[in-house]
């Protein structure tokens, strides 16, 4: 086989409904195991961070900011490096991503490092992360072709994420009362150099798709192409926006088990019970709905995912609230369908920077989300701020649903999404026939 062979994996026929072609994917289980190692990394990292720079300072504003620098560099990386998933074979970057993030690991756990210095390797990996993420994801349509197989391995990959939020924070505490911040920090180290090795070795060598002049240039016309084409933004949008909306009743737990009047330990069950809806509507979409079923749920879930939250202001009981924010986790269903659109209508050339500025957007605006759900109960009670959510969510992702249904159509044939950007331009104001068909990270991985 030779080396620069762009064309993608021979993959099994997805007979049945399910995630088990993906796994039958060899390539796919390497990066698979690597996602789940590198995110390991990052979680590990950000609670041994935070409480390092917190036992040197006495600050908790410094060591929030462990986690807010988390998000802050995405919108830099995302816009001015993205060219970097398209100029460059797609394995080496994703492989110097790692290393990068491994040297900042190492750089961290060092004895002699001063905060200063711990900030700003945090912001050095964030700014990577959303140029790994973005060349992964488009990597995914070389190793599983761009059709109901990168739904799913798009959807396996989410899951591992929403699994790292119910996980990875308890597993890294753990961690702590065991070694020291700085030798946790040693752990994710490790962590990182496996998933590089991971990926050197279990996928295989791709050219690079496009590229040439200077590196930000580059980048910045990639976005203004994706964020220019009306078809591309609408669906980014959709991709973006329910998921500032919905992280408004987890950014405000605290305060609102404060509200109730009950103890901490509901903290903890507030703010797992989204991710525990959303990793159940992942499963249930890819391993038992169809692709044309998931294509057809699409707008109705992303307009009215946010609806559960409006019983926030009638202040039922707590576990009426746990179902609330279940079901409102299990909306992200769509996005299974959405992905398959969203690759569809973005050409192959530009694919890397695409999901580049869809990581590092949808990063951006879920921190904005959180910020202003934090402004908003400044003045207002908690229960009324998410209910307001709910009710101005919905406003706004029912107008994005229909810009969406304007801007193209899925072909009937094999329930693609408009193949604008593949050589036909969507037709002005066609809808999208949703009867036909195939087909919220917080980590950033």
């Amino acid at each position: 086989m030779p080396e620069e062979n762009r064309g993608t994996t021979t993959l099994p026929a997805p007979e049945k409904t399910g995630y088990g072609p993906v796994f039958a994917v060899r390539e796919f289980r390497a990066v698979f195991l690597a996602h789940a190692l590198s995110l390991l990394g990052v979680v590990v990292s950000e609670i041994a961070l935070t409480v390092l720079v917190y036992e040197l300072t006495g600050s908790p504003l410094l060591s929030s900011l462990v986690f807010a620098l988390g998000f802050l560099p995405y919108l830099v990386g995302g816009t001015l490096l993205s060219g970097v998933a398209d100029r460059f074979p797609p394995r080496r970057v994703l492989v110097v991503c790692d290393l990068v993030c491994a040297g900042c690991a190492a750089l961290m756990a060092l004895p002699s490092t001063p905060v200063a210095a711990l900030l700003v390797l945090r912001c050095v990996i964030a700014a990577v992360s959303p140029v790994f993420s973005g060349t992964r994801m488009a990597t995914l349509t070389d190793i599983l072709g761009d059709g109901d197989l990168f739904v799913l391995g798009r959807s396996l990959l989410r899951i591992v994420s929403q699994s790292a939020v119910l996980v990875g924070f308890g597993l890294g505490g753990v961690l702590l009362t065991v070694v020291s911040p700085r030798g946790a920090l040693a752990v994710t180290l490790g962590t990182f150099l496996a998933s590089a090795l991971l990926l050197r070795l279990g996928t295989r060598r791709r050219p690079a798709r496009a590229g040439g002049g200077a590196l930000v240039r580059y980048s910045l016309s990639g976005a203004r192409q994706v964020l220019g084409d009306r078809r591309i933004r609408a669906l980014l949008l959709l991709l973006w926006v329910p998921p500032m909306f919905v992280v408004a009743p987890e950014a405000l737990a605290a305060a609102y088990a404060d509200e109730a009047g009950v103890g901490t330990a509901w903290i903890g069950l507030l703010m797992c019970a989204m991710p525990v809806g959303t990793i159940a509507g992942e499963l249930y979409a890819g391993a038992a709905l169809s692709p044309a079923a998931r294509s057809r749920i699409v707008l109705p879930l992303a307009g009215g995912g946010l609806l559960p939250l409006l019983l926030y202001p009638l202040h039922p009981g707590l576990g009426w609230i746990l179902l609330v924010l279940v079901l409102a986790g299990s909306a992200g269903a769509y996005t299974l369908g959405l992905d398959r659109w969203f690759v569809d209508a973005v050409p192959e050339e530009l694919r890397g920077r695409a999901m580049t500025v869809h990581t590092a957007g949808l990063m951006t605006i879920q921190g904005v989300g959180m910020a202003l759900a934090g402004a908003a109960a400044e003045i207002w009670a908690v229960s009324t701020v998410v209910g307001g959510v709910g009710v101005l969510g919905t406003v706004c992702c029912v107008l994005l649903a229909m810009e969406v249904r304007r801007t193209g159509r899925v072909r009937g044939d094999e329930g693609k999404a408009p193949v604008k950007g593949r050589g036909e331009k969507a037709e002005k104001g066609a809808d999208i026939d949703t009867r036909d068909g195939a087909d919220h990270d917080m980590t950033g991985r």
